[in-house]
């Protein structure tokens, strides 16, 4: 998936349809979802077909998707879409409950056709990791460390991670929270202290090392690396180099974050560039490239 998936404005809306299984709760964009039961060409199709639900006992509710960037052309406008909440209603057998019902459903217009299936709403767990104990300006957002890591490890299973420049830790909250299992490491005592801090805050566990990359022996199957370019850890060409070569050496993949042109030391390093983008946190710009 490509990187504007994440970071860009069309990924704010709902999702339809997916090729993965979705765990909607891991992205800080995506606010709802439809898991597709039904489809049709039209508004009375999809409203024949949901007469095919049997629910039983059990109770249900029809929520209307809107899709807020659709041409003008596929707009619903308020009054139709409630007509067709009732009339899907009416079709599914069970009994409807607008306050807690059983299942979710929900139905939309997209492309020219109509959906129907289970409604999902993003809970944004990530929000509660805005405010930390310990923290600087410059850090990466939550929003934005949380999309990175979900780039980084689109799936838990099996895979090793690491954060070898783990600053104060905004990454590693993120991931941890995810299910990732990942490494923090960094070469100032200040912020390593201040994300072991962070990480414990949330109730999360993680181990959090003392030192450079290079002392790093084990292997991962990928890196994230948030590029040191502050006052706090400060970083020369050179050591920029060596943090990578040493990224290649101990990860199979690389995702890297930095606020200055570093494509060639990134082949110097070893690693083939694959997709890129850029993140903005009010006027300041990072470059996010994914790398092999």
């Amino acid at each position: 998936m490509e990187l504007r998936a994440f970071f860009g404005p069309n990924a704010k809306g709902p999702i339809i349809k997916s090729e993965v299984d979705l765990d909607l709760n891991r992205s800080p964009f995506i606010r709802e979802k439809i898991d597709v039961l039904l489809d049709s060409e039209t508004a009375s199709g999809i409203i024949k077909k949901a007469g095919s639900m049997n629910l039983g006992e059990e109770t249900f509710k029809v929520i209307f998707v809107k899709i807020n960037d659709l041409p003008l052309r596929e707009k619903v406008e308020y009054a139709e879409r409630m007509e067709i909440e009732r009339a899907i209603g009416w079709e599914i057998t069970g009994e409807a409950d607008l306050k807690n019902p059983d299942h979710l459903f929900g139905v939309a217009a997209c492309g020219g056709r109509w959906y129907l299936g289970r409604y999902q709403k993003n809970q944004r767990l990530w929000t509660k990791h805005i405010k930390k104990p310990r923290e600087y300006s410059t850090a990466l957002s939550a929003r934005d460390a949380r999309a990175i890591a979900n780039i980084a490890v689109p799936s838990v299973a099996g895979i090793k991670a690491i954060d070898p420049c783990c600053g104060i830790g905004t990454v590693l909250v993120e991931a941890l929270s995810m299910g990732i299992h990942i490494d923090g490491r960094d070469m100032n005592p200040l912020v390593v202290d201040g994300s072991r801090e962070n990480i414990a805050y949330f109730g999360l566990e993680g181990d959090v090392a003392l030192g450079p990359i290079e002392d790093t022996k084990a292997h991962y199957d990928v890196a994230i690396i948030d590029m040191p370019y502050n006052l706090y850890t400060h970083s020369t060409p050179m050591e920029q180099q060596s943090i990578l070569t040493n990224a290649r050496r101990i990860a199979k993949k690389l995702v890297v974050v930095s606020v200055d042109p570093i494509e060639e030391m990134i082949r110097e390093a070893g690693f083939i560039i694959q997709d890129r983008c850029i993140a903005k946190k009010g006027t300041f710009s990072r470059r996010i490239l994914v790398c092999t």
